[in-house]
């Protein structure tokens, strides 16, 4: 690692944290109801919504019905995201002609298995693409379906968090708030206007935004390529500050268009955290205690720096075989060293790892590079971050709700440990709580496992099986250890509703499409549904005073007890598979012996 690479991952650190304080604190002020310096501009806005969609601010929701309301919008939005796809050949703003008889001939053709995988990763927040979406979808797709939903997935996160939150925060209640209210108020007040800036910023930097179709262009050697453009500009800024990841070019934010310099890669970076790491001194806000929030923010920070500069460290390091053939792959004063493989050079090592690992910390599919071409223990730690639910910071909202439920687990263990009931933020901790816990975190690991194994192994997957030590198949460009990996890390991504993909699998198949698209339901749906059941519950418990023999949840013991809890539980649950990809490809890598 190089000095300057370390500085980098540290003064983004430092915004994160300055940004953690008054962020939370605008979003404790927008989900109590309580006046903003943005309530003139968009109050009018806010009460229009509640009119059309005949919402009554002033009434609440007991966790059933909210939870209703959660799933009706959701349905509603599937719908929605998959009619659109499947009749974008007769809509407008289709200047590319997707699906019709004048399609160009690298299109991508939308079947039903398609449309299904797509509508219900931009429904659960995931934006999972098994296509490249400048070949596929329309203009009017990008917008009206794919965009739309980075807001609505996002705000539905959000508004989760909230309930779960005001389930500590009261007692004795049989509500939880407004599910309408808080994806409006989240929608309104946060999401918008942030966006409004970003895209703005983002077009200064050379991020295009218009409507004109491919351009067609002459290089220097006498080439003619084709120039994809579009309305992307609008569609980055929600898709980073949502934690969706969709993009709109197949190269994600490793395109010039999506990323043009190194400031936008910064303020991108910065978007993925900066909501999930607000939302922790929120928390703090509600429950009437900011050392709980500042708690969590901690175990947070604790994980995402060992997992980030171990990333960084083995990227930087790159493959020591290379020095055998002649290749200098140190750091020097005129090329940056490491593994440059499938990295834009405009970035280097440092902000390449640190993008890889925020995006995976920050369940967003957004990429600057190709995960695929990381040294094995350096494309672990995404990997990784994703099997742990999520939880470091973790996607608008998810990341928080996760974190409780492993923090519910953690006070559990303590008080086995002492031998007395267990207690969170003046709450008792009981058999249902912790049983719906459990349910959320088992439920991802079984989907993440048993469709990992079954895709290895099984033919009837069409082709898109494992089959070591034998040649790749036709939807795997790698046998062995590293094909294994790929197929773990999509139903990673999948289950963790991250996105991101190690692309040397081709996943457009019914069997994938399928499969990943189960692995996001029950990734978002097992994980949001327990964590409102546990609001519901604990909002009508009454609290309890701490005691002598109350163990303390806002120090440094229970942080440590946090990220032991995490870590073990992921350990335990996934390093076999994690042992027969990307440790086993590791020592094959230092013994010279990959295949």
């Amino acid at each position: 690692m190089t000095s300057l690479g370390i500085a980098q991952i540290l003064v983004y650190f430092v915004i994160v944290v300055a940004l953690t304080k008054p962020l939370g604190g605008f979003l404790y002020r927008v989900f109590e109801g309580k006046r903003t310096f943005l309530h003139p501009i968009f109050r009018p806005l806010e009460r229009l919504i509640y009119w059309v969609g005949g919402v009554r601010e002033d009434e609440e929701q007991s966790w059933v019905r909210y939870t209703a309301s959660m799933i009706s919008l959701s349905i509603f939005s599937f719908m929605f995201v998959y009619v659109l796809q499947r009749l974008q050949g007769h809509l407008p703003l289709n200047p590319m002609h997707f699906s019709t008889s004048h399609a160009p001939q690298n299109a991508t053709p939308l079947t039903p298995d398609l449309a299904f995988n797509t509508a219900v990763s931009f429904m659960t927040n995931t934006n999972w693409q098994s296509y490249s979406p400048d070949t596929t979808v329309s203009y009017l797709v990008q917008m009206a379906a794919l965009a739309v939903q980075n807001f609505v997935s996002a705000a539905v996160g959000i508004a989760v968090a909230i309930a779960l939150i005001r389930g500590f925060a009261r007692h004795s209640a049989k509500t939880i708030g407004n599910f309408w209210v808080d994806v409006t108020r989240c929608t309104v007040y946060v999401l918008l206007p942030i966006c409004i800036l970003a895209t703005v910023f983002f077009v200064s930097q050379g991020a295009i935004q218009n409507f004109k179709g491919p351009a067609n262009a002459t290089t220097l050697e006498g080439a003619s390529q084709v120039i994809e453009q579009g309305p992307l500009a609008s569609q980055l800024s929600m898709k980073m500050l949502g934690t969706n990841g969709g993009g709109f070019f197949n190269a994600n934010s490793a395109h010039p268009y999506e990323n043009p310099t190194p400031l936008s890669n910064l303020i991108q970076m910065l978007l993925l955290l900066c909501l999930g790491a607000a939302l922790t001194y929120t928390f703090g806000k509600m429950v009437g205690d900011t050392r709980q929030g500042w708690a969590l923010f901690a175990a947070m920070s604790v994980m995402f720096a060992v997992g980030v500069f171990v990333c960084y460290g083995a990227e930087q390091r790159g493959n020591p075989h290379l020095s055998k053939l002649g290749v200098e792959h140190v750091h020097t004063g005129s090329q940056p060293g490491g593994n440059m493989e499938g990295k834009e050079v405009r970035f280097g090592n440092a902000a390449t790892a640190l993008f890889a690992t925020v995006t995976t910390n920050a369940s967003c599919g957004a990429v600057n590079s190709m995960h695929d071409s990381f040294t094995p223990i350096g494309g672990m730690v995404p990997l990784f971050n994703m099997e742990t639910d999520e939880v470091i910071f973790g996607g608008v909202g998810a990341g928080l709700y996760s974190m409780l439920l492993y923090a519910i687990l953690a006070v559990f263990i303590g008080g086995l440990m002492v031998g007395r009931t267990p207690e969170y933020v003046g709450k008792k901790i009981e058999k249902k709580e912790v049983k719906m816990a459990l349910i959320a975190i088992l439920a991802t690991s079984l989907c993440i496992l048993g469709f990992t194994a079954l895709s290895s192994v099984a033919k009837f997957a069409n082709n898109g099986y494992w089959n070591p030590p034998g040649p790749a198949t036709a939807n795997l460009n790698n046998a062995a250890a590293h094909g294994f990996s790929e197929i773990l890390y999509t139903y990673s991504s999948g289950a963790g509703n991250n996105g991101s993909a190690f692309a040397g699998i081709n996943a457009n198949t019914p069997w994938y499409n399928l499969t990943i698209g189960i692995d996001m339901l029950v990734g978002r749906f097992l994980f949001i549904i327990p964590a409102l059941a546990i609001a519901g519950s604990l909002a009508a418990k009454k609290l309890v005073p701490a005691t002598s023999g109350t163990l303390p949840t806002n120090g440094t013991l229970f942080v440590i007890l946090l990220i032991g809890v995490v870590l073990i539980v992921g350990a335990l649950t996934y390093f076999p598979a994690l042992s027969l990809g990307p440790i086993v490809e590791h020592f094959q890598m230092l013994s010279g012996k990959l295949f």
